[in-house]
């Protein structure tokens, strides 16, 4: 069984993953809210938050949520997704895309282990590790 990302955010996940989605060529955007939800308490059917979204990036699945409704929840800290990208160029393309409004925390650069490396943290504040795949590396 796979292992896969769950993301929490805090009001901001639908528009996160439309961005991920655009950023990173995905498909198969799902989304509900907690509004939509068949036992959702009356306090939530006029929120916007996200219940549960998911998202098919390459050959992988990224899932996402906003905290319930009226609860802050934590910002995002200490843990990173980590993506390749099929190569140099395009990694570089998908982390400048993700470093608009974020900081960049690794430039994107060859290192020994990857021709194309850098670690980001977006807008939304997901931490991103983007990797190019070594040129003849099986995908």
């Amino acid at each position: 069984m796979p292992t896969m990302p769950y993301i929490h955010f805090q009001g901001q996940c639908a528009e996160a993953l439309a961005f991920y989605a655009y950023v990173f060529g995905g498909t198969n955007l799902q989304t509900m809210r907690y509004a939509d939800g068949p036992e959702a308490p009356k306090e939530w059917k006029a929120s916007t938050r996200v219940m549960h979204s998911q998202i098919t990036l390459y050959d992988g699945t990224l899932m996402a949520s906003d905290f319930p409704p009226g609860m802050d929840g934590d910002p995002q800290k200490g843990f990173s997704v980590m993506q390749s990208a099929p190569d140099v160029a395009i990694g570089q393309a998908i982390f400048d895309q993700l470093a608009e409004g974020g900081a960049v925390i690794d430039p994107y650069r060859k290192t020994f282990f990857s021709p194309g490396f850098g670690m980001v943290q977006d807008r939304f504040g997901t931490h991103w590790i983007i990797s190019a795949m070594p040129e003849g590396a099986p995908s």
